[in-house]
């Protein structure tokens, strides 16, 4: 199919399906063009899909491939690049029977040709779910220590400079169900999470706190601070991330639910997880603000709304504003089915379902409990990945974020974006054929401006599948500054999130 055949000639969302087939252990050297910042000094660790085809068996899914690691180090002005697998005990089971053995979000598991009939019958009445650890989405630091993790209650220790897997927690003792992929780290180094628990019998959305200690485990002393009971007592919202403020945390009920009926089929049954997963458009959204202090919880509810990521929460002026990146309806995960993207070219709804808007909830604190609240445009442009500076503004009142263009369908497809959350002022940096990674802001040491900094990024290219590239922007006009240019020696992954260590290279 030429250009002109396709109705979305800007972008291709295979990029989602390649595969790795090679790890980059020793560092590999790139060609740098202009200047990185001497300032710059530290590793930009990614996690994503690393392995979307097994033997002659393709994932379904773009969430399912196995997690690689990519890193990213930067020192002296000159950077290289690794990239190596997660080995949790879902790449070792994979690698060693050549298939896929474990289910997946949106892939069922292959048939194991050894098992007989009788071996089938007996496990429906074996009540045992053998779940995924295939923590391939984010990388966040808990304490010291660097961790990958997904949305199953399983994080794996890496090390931030071989990429080695040093070992797994496990979280089913305080987590039950899922937590989100994106935990929020605090100055102090405390982080938290949403999650799913059990108590006396009722599934609730909990809040959980992994103390920060110069020694001990954070996990061993995990405690749930607060918790609200889902708006459907058997239908718990699913969230991928949570807001938090100076006061309060924020948890979204979006529409889009995880039935625990289907769930508990899936023990005898062995479905997807996506199987789970119940939209409602015809229902409104609910926000739920909880009182760090005290747990007390206030509920709102707003237009209805479907997100993936929230950009940053804060409190200003009497009340609780909510940004997020949001959609029309559930079909962003269908979006990234594989045999949805392999025939992206030839549907003509498809750009709708990857259409996204950041919008503004406006939450009164003087407002009682149950009212509807209001939500407004950001900016019209279609964002995704979005990224502040963290340090300075997560949780208070702030004016920039950073992200890539999801309007698959305009010329700005494939494009790192900046937006001015007080004037809707877009700005875009693009190159030709260019599929960019989410934007990570580093401030500059020196800075006297929310957006005095650079964003580093991992590019990938539509005419070569075999180079990545680290580009360095300036984050105040998205002017570039530098690029690294690296030809692996296999076909290089997209990759979800990721995390800058400063000092880490050694």
């Amino acid at each position: 199919m030429t250009d002109i055949e396709k109705l979305y000639p800007n972008y291709d969302m295979t990029v989602w399906l390649r595969t790795c087939e090679e790890e980059v252990n020793e560092p590999l050297e790139g060609k740098t063009t202009g200047v990185i910042p001497s300032w710059i000094q530290g590793a930009l660790l990614r996690n994503g899909p690393g392995c979307n085809k097994i033997g002659p068996y393709q994932y379904e899914h773009v969430f399912d491939g196995l997690a690689l690691i990519h890193r990213f180090a930067i020192k002296d002005g000159k950077a290289t690049y690794q990239c190596r697998f997660l080995r949790s005990e879902t790449y070792k089971k994979n690698m060693t029977a050549k298939r896929i053995v474990m289910t997946e979000f949106g892939t069922r598991a292959v048939p194991d040709p050894c098992r007989t009939i009788f071996d089938r019958i007996s496990s429906i009445f074996n009540f045992t779910l053998e779940k995924t650890d295939n923590a391939g989405v984010s990388v966040y630091p808990f304490g010291d220590q660097i961790y990958a993790l997904t949305e199953v209650p399983v994080l794996y220790k890496i090390d931030p400079v071989s990429l080695e897997t040093l070992g797994k927690e496990t979280l089913a003792d305080s987590l039950v169900v899922n937590h989100t992929a994106h935990p929020h780290i605090m100055p102090n180094g405390d982080v938290y999470n949403v999650g799913m628990n059990a108590v006396k019998g009722d599934i609730r959305h909990v809040i959980v706190k992994f103390s920060h200690s110069e020694k001990g485990n954070m996990f061993e002393t995990a405690e749930i601070v607060c918790g609200a009971r889902p708006r459907w007592k058997y239908n718990p919202a699913y969230m991928h991330s949570f807001g938090i403020t100076e006061n309060y945390f924020v948890i979204m009920e979006q529409p889009l639910v995880i039935s625990l009926l289907s769930h508990l089929r899936r023990y005898i049954i062995s479905v997807p997880v996506d199987s789970t997963l119940v939209s409602y458009p015809e229902y409104e959204t609910n926000i739920i603000l909880l009182n760090r202090e005290t747990g007390e919880e206030k509920r709102y509810s707003t237009d209805t709304i479907f997100f993936m990521h929230m950009i940053n929460c804060f409190e200003e002026d009497g009340k609780v504003k909510v940004d997020l990146c949001s959609y029309k309806d559930s079909n962003i995960l269908k979006s990234m089915y594989t045999s949805a993207i392999k025939n992206m070219q030839s549907n003509p709804e498809y750009g709708q379902w990857c259409q996204s808007r950041p919008k503004r909830i406006e939450i009164p604190l003087d407002a009682p409990s149950l009212s509807k609240v209001k939500t407004h445009l950001i900016a019209d442009v279609g964002v995704e990945a979005p990224m502040i500076n963290y340090k300075l503004c997560n949780g208070k009142p702030y004016r920039y974020f950073y992200g890539i263009g999801l309007d698959i369908d305009s010329i700005y497809a494939g494009s790192i974006i900046k937006v001015d959350t007080h004037s809707g002022a877009v700005s875009y940096w693009k190159d030709t054929k260019s599929y960019p990674s989410e934007p990570v802001f580093i401030a500059n040491p020196d800075a006297q401006d929310e957006d005095d900094g650079i964003l580093l990024s991992a590019v990938l290219w539509g005419d070569n599948d075999r180079a990545i590239t680290l580009v360095v922007l300036n984050a105040k006009n998205l002017e570039e500054i530098a690029r690294t240019d690296f030809i692996t020696p296999s076909q290089t992954t997209k990759c979800f999130h990721g995390w800058f260590l400063p000092d880490q290279v050694k």
